[in-house]
């Protein structure tokens, strides 16, 4: 029979997870001949063989692609007739401007855990045991085509065997780039004085865990930066690693060996597992089972705890169960506060030698910092509080061809997004742009995006926020490089990353309840409580909770009694001497504060839900200064009443809501002695029958009927549930994240598809 050839150009995630050798054994299972290889914009196949073969061929390449590809685009054409004998892989190809999307970080895999425990197998206990299913692949690139020399494991000589293994199309290593064994490979060593190397290999993670038992303070170099390790379950060495770190309560992300371990300590439901088994394995949000073990230290005032499962081999040695070894260990960021997780061996002995007992530390290179991915569950589905190792760089794949752009984020939980043709790359997350540090990491992050992904931004999108630092970054670029800048309002950047990662189109009305703790407005005061109509061209602003002020600025957002007792002042609420804020100011305190909102003095408007919701949790007696973002807020809703239904009124002034009857009706069920449980319920319930009116009130005046829940006070799952289940019930739209945060880390997203639509329209 007659043959022919195609030319097949794949585009996706389709380098460093095993898909050459997929296309070898595929091509060789329906006796094809031609080639494969890598190049800088993705994979491309020359295969000649009959044409029913070559149908099958490509109908499989999508249908049995390896389960960590992504596959977007498959362009195929006929071409010229190729003599050649066989099937090849060859010689991996780059075009200067050409790209493709980059593999994230990856747990083990099975096959590899097994190998790991194995005593028969080469690599028994060899902690960088990886393949093409699993292990580093973002942390490690630093250029594409995704190949060795192009990664931090360029140093590292393959012994025979190994470079057997990557030479075999029949070998899961094959061009498995980070693969290595004990001969070969990176290993690890144990530091009891930094700089000073005390045991290594096996001997060093034997010594590791007899440390962790003893309640000691470890610093572990693992795939993307430092853990600061302790056990969990021991509440002495908790509150030392508190005390070291100067973290006095914001919450630890705990690591356990197995599901089985987890099920002790909170509630794991099937989407729960399938998200902490997942090749991403990030740490999920578990609601607690109160049963002894964890040390209270750990989350104080919180309802959940957050888990995640050992996603490298050293985690797995390190956590593997013994008879009186403990079951769940500490496993936080190593870093100082608010600073960049530390990621070199030399910057972790510099800045965690006053924390750490000892150091873990091994010598792979660790190119990119990245921070560990965190989830809750939302109706059974996954919803992300922060976007980083097993999802970063992944992109968002969108409807529409966007040119390319960047969008440096906001100033709080900073991510940045780039974008180019349907992609947009929304980067890792950065965190707070408040220190040096931070500032240093993020310019070399957009750097290494850019350079990675062969983007040269177009425009350049940013916060309205004059003392942003990412603003005054896009300002400086524009500047020097002569690039046209777009500021955006940040709850209109809200409103767009949401409705474009639901997959509205760009010029579709929606509603907006865009509720968060701080945004500049149009008019120059703080916004956060805001209902908007638009799309990604414009906005207009519906309703808002009315201003009050913030007196102080800062010094209120740790305060939340400042907060409460301005709150009261602005709607006429007297001050009371019993009232949980007034008892938490001296005397002097609160006149100075009197003096402040009397004169207004250094008290700028805001309307922000955010702080509505410090205000209640003062104003019930449940935090009255905050150590952490958003603390207050949090420990209301960790003692919300689940089962209780009731709420209380607002009222509407035009296109304001006004919350004293609010404020009066929980002073009224506070002096009846209504339970706190029962009163942050009722307020959170308010807030969903607020949302739901308002919602409502839309849809009959505008005939808008889906509504746009975006800000960080979504991440609040009590609210969130509730005002879906009503929304639901009135047969409205949600439209809710699913791919990013509902918090800042979502804004570069919004800022980019914004820039991108208003660039297009300037150009046209």
């Amino acid at each position: 029979m007659s043959q022919i050839s195609r030319h097949i150009h794949i585009n996706g995630i389709v380098q460093g997870v095993g898909f050459r050798p997929f296309v070898y054994n595929l091509a060789l299972k329906h006796n094809l001949s031609g080639w494969v290889r890598n190049s800088a914009s993705g994979v491309d196949i020359e295969v000649t063989g009959e044409l029913a073969f070559l149908s099958i061929f490509q109908q499989e390449l999508s249908t049995n692609a390896p389960p960590l590809a992504q596959i977007d685009t498959i362009d195929s054409h006929q071409i010229e007739p190729q003599p050649s004998e066989g099937f090849q892989i060859i010689s991996s190809e780059d075009q200067d401007t050409a790209f493709i999307p980059i593999s994230p970080d990856i747990a083990i895999c099975g096959q590899c855990k097994a190998e790991l425990f194995d005593h028969n197998d080469r690599r028994f206990r060899y902690p960088f045991i990886n393949c093409t299913n699993c292990g580093p692949r973002f942390s490690i690139i630093k250029n594409i085509p995704y190949d060795r020399p192009q990664t931090t494991m360029a140093t590292f000589a393959m012994c025979p065997d190994c470079q057997k293994e990557y030479d075999d199309p029949q070998d899961r290593r094959f061009h498995a780039q980070p693969v290595a064994c004990p001969e070969c490979g990176p290993q690890v060593w144990i530091e009891l004085i930094p700089g000073k190397k005390y045991l290594e290999k096996d001997d060093a993670i034997r010594d590791s865990r007899r440390l962790l038992k003893e309640g000691k303070i470890l610093a572990i170099k693992g795939l993307g930066g430092f853990h600061l390790a302790c056990d969990a379950t021991n509440p002495s060495a908790v509150r030392r690693l508190r005390q070291r770190k100067n973290r006095p309560a914001k919450p630890f992300a705990l690591m356990a060996f197995d599901i089985t371990s987890i099920r002790k300590y909170v509630e794991v439901t099937e989407e729960a597992e399938k998200l902490l088994t997942s090749p991403q394995a990030p740490i999920v949000l578990l609601n607690k089972k109160y049963t002894p073990g964890i040390a209270d230290e750990v989350a104080p005032g919180q309802s959940t705890l957050g888990f995640m499962l050992p996603y490298t081999p050293l985690h797995l040695l390190l956590l593997e169960p013994e008879p009186g070894y403990p079951d769940a260990f500490v496993m936080t960021s190593g870093n100082l506060v608010e600073e960049p997780i530390l990621h070199t061996n030399q910057s972790a002995r510099e800045k965690l030698s006053g924390i750490a007992d000892a150091f873990l530390l091994h010598d792979r290179p660790i190119f990119r910092r990245i921070d560990d991915s965190v989830f809750a569950t939302v109706q059974t589905e996954p919803y992300h509080f922060r976007r980083a190792r097993g999802f970063a760089p992944n992109p968002i794949r969108l409807n529409q061809t966007l040119p390319q752009v960047l969008a440096v984020g906001p100033q709080m939980k900073n991510t940045f997004c780039l974008t180019r043709d349907k992609y947009a790359f929304l980067s890792h997350h950065i965190g707070e742009m408040d220190n040096w540090e931070t500032y240093q990491d993020y310019q070399k992050a957009v750097r290494q995006y850019e350079e990675l992904f062969r983007i040269e931004p177009q425009a350049i999108g940013y916060d309205l926020h004059p003392d942003y630092t990412s603003t005054k970054y896009a300002l400086e670029r524009s500047t020097s490089e002569n690039i046209p800048k777009y500021p955006v309002q940040h709850h209109h950047a809200h409103l767009a990353a949401c409705m474009i990662e639901n997959g509205c189109e760009p010029d579709a009305q929606v509603a907006g309840f865009i509720f968060d703790g701080t945004g500049y407005g149009t008019d120059g005061t703080i916004w956060g409580g805001e209902i908007l109509i638009g799309n990604c061209y414009d906005f207009t602003r519906f309703a808002y909770l009315k201003p009050v002020p913030l007196p102080g600025g800062d010094v209120t957002f740790q305060k939340p009694s400042r907060m409460a007792l301005s709150t009261l002042w602005a709607f006429d609420v007297p001050w009371a001497d019993h009232h949980p804020p007034v008892q938490a100011l001296t005397n002097l305190e609160r006149e100075i504060l009197k003096a402040q909102l009397n004169n207004k003095l250094n008290a700028p408007l805001t309307s922000s839900m955010g702080r509505l919701f410090d205000a209640i949790s003062s104003l019930i007696g449940i935090r009255q200064t905050i150590t952490y973002e958003a603390q207050a807020a949090i420990e209301l809703e960790a003692i919300a009443d689940p089962n209780e239904l009731g709420y209380y009124p607002f009222q509407m002034d035009e296109d304001q809501i006004i919350i004293k009857p609010l404020l009066e009706a929980i002073l009224a069920d506070q002096n009846n002695g209504v339970s706190k449980s029962i009163i942050a319920a009722k307020f959170h319930n308010s807030i969903a029958h607020l949302t739901i009116k308002i919602a409502r009130t839309i849809q009959e005046k505008l005939g808008i009927s889906r509504f746009v829940l975006s800000g960080g006070v979504w991440q609040n799952r009590y609210l969130l549930e509730r005002t879906l289940d009503l929304l639901h019930n009135n047969k409205l739209e949600a439209l809710i994240h699913r791919q990013m945060p509902p918090n800042d880390g979502c804004v570069a997203f919004g800022q980019a598809v914004i820039t991108s639509f208003r660039y297009m329209n300037d150009k046209e």
